[in-house]
């Protein structure tokens, strides 16, 4: 009996911590019956609340009313787009839809659940502007599951100035997303770790190809995260097909381990599971603030994250109006506040509980702006908080200055297939050729054409026969009608069948370039 009873007065407790610690203004805002938007997100839970307690400050600041945001979070981006397009799916098939302009279908408000998508990158919600297909007759029409934010080009210009980030922009010029934060992918390293192997901090990706690293570097598969293969198209696109192949298989073949979970990287280099990994700009910078002891400097903590200065890709993290939404008004405001200068200082500036935020400014409320109680780490997407306040950030880079001006060369397709081809799935046998060929390439007495063999190998591809019969080799010429082909879905098969024979191409090469290692002199 009092087993039971510990056990229920532990789920009390369990389920009534969220409701002590909440806000004040958001148990006014609920007691006040205020309006309610709800957005659907992949963000973490700290972003949530900073952004739900600073939303609702504002807003009673210049409507004179409070509101509640409700945050909605079912999965990752890859998830949520799943479940928007189910939605959207359900709805035109039940007529919601008006098709009077087939341009823009219209329909009632409520129609679908949630008023905004924020977070994920301008990929993703690029989806939600193509949306979904609907068959109309004998035609199809086509559903954007969001809709333009309609603000006037003159408040874009006060917002954003130019609209451009690296080889990016900062907005859909149509405003069917709108970035509020900027997301890099970079590099998250263990400072212990490298000191104890006598190695200099990395600073481009290059430097993950060290032999020296053989062993202790992490990866997330790109075929369970978008944003990894975001960062390797970008890896790709700005060294070019020869070495940025090469520079990917040679970090991917000193790798300890891959993982299923693009935040896994940053935690693991913390912990010294690993040394080094690549990771998005905020679970690196995250995990780096989570390990610091308190009051301790970032710049002295364990774990250090660094932007390849001009090679690395910077991209929106957007805000999305989605068509049917429940309150399209409320959503365009809040799109409007996350522009203002004191929700950009949400991501950037020392938090209230942070002595350091006493250099905070402050805002129009003659408040000290910035998070209450989480440092989120993440970057503002309006140049001009790196202008007037770089002094007060807690990272002192800036984005503007760091991107990569390459545009994405369109191999990003190829990527996932690949390395699951020549890495993920066969990492034993890419561990041992690699072990193979370092030692030959260290040996001075190794035969030298049994090396250049090694070397071809282990770098080749595996040739791609097409449905109609054609051998086609793997190069930038031929990648885009490969990838077509893996797509048609009048053979959808014909994907499977390439991955199995990519794979068992890359475990023979392998194999036999450790035999190779092997073989008498």
């Amino acid at each position: 009996m009092w087993s039971r009873i510990a056990i229920f007065l532990a789920l009390g407790l369990v389920l009534g911590v969220p409701f002590l610690m909440r806000p004040a203004a958001q148990a006014r805002a609920e007691a006040a019956d205020a309006a309610t938007l709800v957005i659907v997100t992949p963000h973490v839970p700290q972003i949530q609340y900073e952004f739900g307690l600073a939303f609702d400050r504002w807003h009673r600041r210049v409507y004179g009313a409070p509101v509640r945001v409700d945050w909605r979070q079912p999965g990752g981006t890859s998830e949520i787009i799943k479940q928007l397009d189910a939605q959207y799916q359900a709805s035109a098939k039940a007529g919601a839809f008006d098709f009077s302009d087939p341009s823009n279908p219209t329909c009632s408000p409520g129609t679908i659940g949630y008023d905004l998508m924020m977070g994920g990158g301008t990929y993703d919600h690029g989806r939600l502007k193509r949306g979904i297909t609907v068959r109309l007759g004998e035609k199809d029409a086509r559903v954007p599951m969001s809709v333009p934010a309609n603000f006037s080009q003159a408040q874009l210009d006060g917002w954003f100035g130019v609209n451009t980030i690296g080889a990016g922009t900062l907005y859909d010029p149509e405003q069917y997303w709108i970035g509020n934060a900027l997301s890099g992918f970079g590099i998250v390293y263990n400072k212990e770790l490298y000191a104890k192997m006598g190695l200099p901090p990395p600073a481009t990706f290059e430097d993950l190809t060290n032999p020296a690293l053989r062993g202790w570097v992490v990866f997330a598969d790109p075929r369970q995260s978008g944003s990894v293969a975001t960062t390797l198209d970008s890896i790709l696109s700005h060294y070019g097909w020869e070495k940025g192949w090469r520079v990917l298989r040679e970090t991917c073949a000193n790798a300890r381990y891959f993982t299923n979970s693009a935040p896994r990287p940053p935690i693991d280099v913390s912990q010294g599971e690993a040394a080094v990994g690549l990771a998005i700009d905020f679970y690196g910078r995250g995990q780096s603030q989570a390990v610091l002891r308190q009051g301790q400097d970032p710049a002295t903590g364990r774990v250090g994250y660094v932007d390849p200065k001009g090679s690395v890709y910077i991209d929106a993290d957007p805000v999305s109006l989605l068509r049917g939404g429940p309150n399209p008004e409320l959503a365009r405001r809040f799109i409007e506040f996350t522009l203002s200068e004191e929700a950009q200082a949400l991501w950037q500036f020392p938090s209230r509980s942070n002595p350091r935020s006493a250099a905070n400014p402050r805002g129009e409320d003659g408040e000290l702006i910035g998070p209450e109680s989480n440092e989120l780490r993440r970057m503002p997407a309006r140049r001009m908080m790196y202008e007037k306040h770089a002094g007060v950030m807690i990272d002192r880079e800036n984005p503007f200055e760091l991107a990569s001006p390459t545009r994405p060369a369109g191999w990003r397709d190829a990527i996932g297939i690949m390395m699951g081809a020549f890495a993920i799935d066969v990492q034993d046998e890419l561990h041992a050729a690699w072990a193979a060929l370092l030692a030959a390439r260290a040996d001075p007495a190794f035969p030298k054409d049994r090396l250049a063999e090694m070397e071809r190998l282990f770098y080749s591809w595996p040739p791609t026969t097409m449905p109609e019969g054609e051998v086609l080799e793997f190069t930038p010429q031929t990648v885009g009608r490969i990838i077509a082909a893996w797509k048609n879905p009048k053979d959808p098969q014909f994907r499977a069948r390439c991955e199995i024979a990519y794979t068992e191409y890359f475990r023979d090469v392998y194999r036999r370039i450790a035999a190779m290692g092997r073989s008498p002199r």
